[in-house]
């Protein structure tokens, strides 16, 4: 029986998704027993036009791992998307956004303008910015454009399932190393993860305690027994789908959303705040608002990995800068 044929792919991403499939030992053994590598930029020399050679439809699977902020990513999605069966957003930056989704928080200019005009280390007097196209003696040089607005995976092309975490912790991947082999998938549009809300499967003791304070994670040792929260340690938990196996819990640090929403819960950001919300103990405005205030980086906090896939999805920027509110561009 000859064997299938498997993708990998990273667009805006930091290799830890690649790393997390290494990680899996032995059982990578039995993925290259089945599936003959057709693409992984992370491992091999693969080149895009050999891609295009396939028929659409002819490749079995594509995991696909990073955030979507160039043209050139966005294009290699839309190939990918046509010559395969199966498309799985893999990791927390292709199934939310991820941490590339939090320049959603400003746009191509600010970013621009912070990169190559207004560091200590820059020394660009002309003011230059990358070009898409430009002109050297030796032809014209290309580059992919920079969109205004990062995306994820399933708001560029349709999506048949999630891996989700920040990396995919070896369970998971392991048992979507299976299914694949097997044939035995879940249902389209299903995530490979846990169904629960991940306060669900924490073992730490809770009193229903109320705090005075935020503290932010090195200033302070917490108690492992006790629920995070109810120390004052800003947790995602709440709002926080479970399967990641109690990483970072079981090291006494608080969970910071990178699975994504719970099965029950439409936006994890606002979910997150109105659990901090509801811990303080105060019924003074003003007290409240100091004790919140307490927070680090609330925005960058509760939508550490969802800011693409949240209600917010991006910062409205003033008239005048250098796309619409809200465009891809």
């Amino acid at each position: 029986m000859p064997k299938r044929k498997l993708g990998v792919y990273w667009a805006a991403a930091c290799g830890g998704c690649d790393v997390s499939i290494l990680d899996t030992d032995a059982k990578i053994l039995d993925l290259a027993a089945n599936f003959d590598l057709v693409m992984w930029p992370c491992a091999a020399d693969f080149k895009y036009d050999s891609l295009n050679d396939f028929a659409d439809g002819e490749v079995d699977v594509f995991l696909v791992n990073g955030a979507f902020r160039t043209s050139e990513q966005v294009e290699l999605a839309e190939l990918i998307r046509k010559k395969t069966k199966t498309v799985i957003a893999y990791g927390a930056c292709a199934c939310f956004g991820g941490i590339p989704s939090l320049a959603n928080l400003t746009n191509r200019r600010g970013i621009f303008d912070k990169v190559y005009k207004t560091t200590f280390s820059t020394d660009n007097p002309k003011g230059l910015y990358p070009q898409t196209r430009f002109d050297v003696p030796e032809g014209e040089v290309e580059l992919p454009e920079f969109y205004n607005t990062v995306r994820a995976l399933d708001q560029v092309v349709p999506v048949d399932y999630y891996i989700p975490g920040c990396p995919p912790p070896y369970t998971l991947v392991t048992t979507a190393i299976d299914a694949l082999i097997s044939g035995q998938l879940p249902p389209p549009g299903s995530v490979i993860a846990g169904d629960k809300n991940r306060c669900d499967e924490c073992t730490r003791k809770r009193d229903e305690k109320k705090v005075k304070e935020f503290h932010r994670v090195y200033a302070t040792i917490p108690d492992p027994e006790k629920c995070l929260l109810e120390q004052g340690v800003v947790c995602l938990g709440p709002a926080t789908r479970s399967g990641c196996g109690n990483r970072c819990l079981n090291a006494n640090m608080p969970c910071r959303g990178c699975f994504g929403p719970a099965p029950e819960v439409r936006e994890q950001g606002m979910k997150v705040l109105s659990a901090l919300t509801s811990i303080v103990d105060s019924k003074d405005a003003k007290e409240v608002s100091k004790i919140v205030d307490e927070i680090p980086d609330p925005t960058g906090t509760i939508y550490r990995f969802s800011m693409a896939k949240s209600f917010l999805h991006r910062r409205n920027m003033k008239p005048g800068s250098n796309a619409k509110p809200g465009s891809q561009k």
